[in-house]
């Protein structure tokens, strides 16, 4: 314990030192600097033109190369990853993995969907569920679960199902900047920061419900009373209505999980053990079971999102002791631009989220939060920012692919024509909320 304590302030030391050190004390490495930006064109573009490697295979096959080269030692590698971040993640997933296979997500939102209300209601219901499942689980997963059932739900009742899609993502994103433990950004920034639980839900419970209901508001401002399905019933849809995999309510299993999940959000607030052990001993309870194997609930953990995680920490961590990171920073530094100001990281994370995605933004402008507030800013503003283009965040992507498997297509202008003015607005709400914190 005492070792991994002491890795993680050396880890800190680096990450304060650039911030506070000089631009130019030291020269570019140029093998760190050609890998880190191989690695964040393929976060941008989402895969490498030529080659069949995602973003966790772009990641994981940069940090091979910069052990492959000498830059980082196989130690050094194991240092840079953030195993209280890996843990947390690992712990939460399961407990989301149970949940899903205790079919609870698809008898929510099947019951939600069925409701004889309007169609305004029906969506004011689906975002305040997705929302508040999404503050304490995976939202990633959420869109996952919940997709494709709302699909069919919609066009059976024949409404269209853009406009509730488009909803459940939306939702899901903003939902999940109100808690640490809402998507992997805000479990990475509460374990590096060591932000407290309670308090970060302060600087974020109330942009994140009022987001909400801006969310609700524009959808039924912009969708102005056109609710009806005008289309054919598509084809795949005739063919699979009856076979989309509803998994039944296992009661117990359910129950089981939202016990397990009630303990931990009262430990996160009141206790002071430490979140990642916390959460990988109520994955360990879930793992005691009699009918659910180990290797369906581990099946539903998301490796390569930890992947992903793994990769980047090396690529990110040789950047920054090499000193290149302080390098790259000297334009803006050189323009008058300080990371370390709120309004310019704000602006900074909004940007960098929607150019590289979320997850990378965030964990390369870590080194500039270290100021009070800068948490909650990188967290909120990361989170809020996915929802302005369609590869803003995974769940936008989840959302729509799965929908795309019913025969509904959402592009990005039609997902823009939604998130966009649903991003300007709470991150509006957001920036207002923490500059009264702040002032």
């Amino acid at each position: 314990m005492l070792r991994a304590r002491g890795e993680h302030a050396s880890r800190l030391c680096r990450c304060q030192e650039v911030v506070t050190a000089p631009y130019s004390l030291r020269p570019v490495d140029t093998t760190v600097v050609v890998v880190f930006a191989f690695v964040y064109a393929g976060m941008i573009l989402g895969e490498i033109p030529g080659l069949a490697l995602d973003r966790s295979g772009v990641a994981l096959l940069g940090a091979i190369a910069l052990i492959a080269t000498g830059r980082v030692s196989l130690a050094g590698a194991w240092q840079a990853v953030d195993v209280s971040t890996m843990a947390l993640l690992i712990g939460l997933m399961v407990v989301s993995a149970q949940f899903r296979l205790g079919g609870f997500y698809a008898h929510l939102t099947q019951r939600l969907a069925t409701r004889a209300v309007p169609a305004p209601v029906l969506l004011a219901l689906l975002v305040g569920a997705a929302g508040l499942l999404s503050a304490v689980l995976a939202n990633d997963i959420i869109c996952l679960a919940m997709a494709p059932v709302l699909t069919v739900a919609c066009i059976r009742r024949g409404f269209t199902p853009v406009p509730f899609l488009l909803a459940l993502a939306c939702a899901a994103n903003v939902g999940s900047a109100a808690t640490l433990i809402g998507n992997p950004q805000n479990m990475l920034i509460g374990q590096r920061l060591h932000l407290s639980f309670a308090g970060y839900l302060g600087d974020a419970a109330v942009p994140a419900v009022l987001g909400l209901a801006a969310t609700w508001g524009v959808i039924v401002g912009l969708t102005r009373g056109r609710w009806a399905w005008q289309g054919t019933t598509p084809e795949i849809l005739t063919r699979r209505v009856d076979d989309v995999a509803l998994r039944p309510l296992a009661r117990w299993q359910t129950a089981k999980g939202l016990i397990v999940l009630a303990a931990l959000v009262v430990a996160f607030l009141a206790a002071p053990w430490p979140r990642d052990v916390v959460a990988l001993a109520g994955a360990g309870v879930l793992l005691l079971s009699r009918r659910t194997a180990s290797r369906d609930i581990l099946g539903l953990v998301d490796w390569e999102l930890l992947v992903l995680f793994a990769g980047l920490f090396v690529v990110n961590d040789a950047l920054v002791a090499s000193g290149t990171l302080g390098r790259m920073m000297a334009p803006l530094a050189g323009a008058g631009i300080d990371l370390r100001a709120p309004g310019a990281l704000f602006v900074g994370v909004v940007a960098l989220s929607n150019l590289v995605s979320n997850v990378p933004a965030v964990m390369l402008l870590l080194p500039f939060a270290h100021q009070p507030g800068g948490g909650a800013i990188l967290a909120l503003a990361s989170t809020l920012a996915g929802n302005l283009l369609l590869v803003g965040s995974i769940a936008n992507l989840i959302v729509v692919e799965q929908a795309a498997r019913l025969g509904v297509r959402i592009g990005w202008r039609e997902h823009a024509r939604i998130g966009v003015p649903v991003t300007l607005v709470t991150l509006g709400l957001a920036a207002g909320w923490l500059w009264m914190r702040g002032g």
